[in-house]
């Protein structure tokens, strides 16, 4: 893979920062590889009620992420989240299971739907977790970002808007120099 995008499904910042990657990859002809990151597992023992509904609809879909990785099927991984993101964040609705269920079928995933609620699959889940978060860690969430030839992930970037194409690439071009120097450590600006 060219680059690993770890993401949490619930997360719209993550939603944003996907379709910048997805931008960058059909320009570039970067091959995304998708992997789960857990908001739920990150903050097990804090309880979070107000988004306890989307993290548990999030946890479903990351099952089945990381069934179709085990599986080569990257492709399918991606509809999947695009179809979610559509359902949820591209409408201003917090993830449910209702889009979790309607994404597995508007991407022609029905024949994998079992996934979704087969706990063997968590342990998956967790695996993909504490790499990312081992590759960019501590004190960070969703999204990771991974290149093969670095030593370090990175979170995020976050962007407040989707980038035009210009945009995008720019962001790309600035941003692999940083993720590819090990002594680089962060950037950030306030969320207004």
């Amino acid at each position: 893979m060219d680059v690993t995008f770890f993401f949490d499904p619930a997360c719209p910042h993550t939603w944003r920062t996907s379709r910048w990657l997805v931008t960058v990859g059909q320009a570039r002809d970067l091959r995304i590889e998708w992997r789960a990151f857990s908001l739920a597992i990150l903050n097990e023992g804090r309880g979070a009620p107000k988004f306890a509904e989307a993290l548990a609809a999030s946890g479903r879909a990351l099952r089945l992420v990381e069934a179709l990785r085990a599986e080569g099927r990257g492709d399918d991984a991606a509809r999947f989240y695009a179809e979610l993101g559509a359902r949820s964040h591209d409408v201003g609705n917090p993830l449910s299971d209702r889009a979790v269920t309607d994404a597995v079928d508007a991407a022609g995933l029905r024949t994998d739907a079992p996934a979704l609620d087969d706990d063997r699959w968590d342990e998956a889940v967790r695996e993909s977790h504490a790499l990312a978060y081992a590759s960019a860690g501590p004190d960070i969430g969703s999204p990771v970002l991974t290149l093969p030839d670095a030593d370090r992930g990175v979170h995020g970037p976050i962007v407040t808007e989707v980038p035009d194409a210009e945009e995008a690439l720019r962001l790309w071009d600035s941003l692999l120099p940083l993720v590819r120097m090990p002594a680089f450590h962060e950037i950030k600006r306030g969320r207004r």
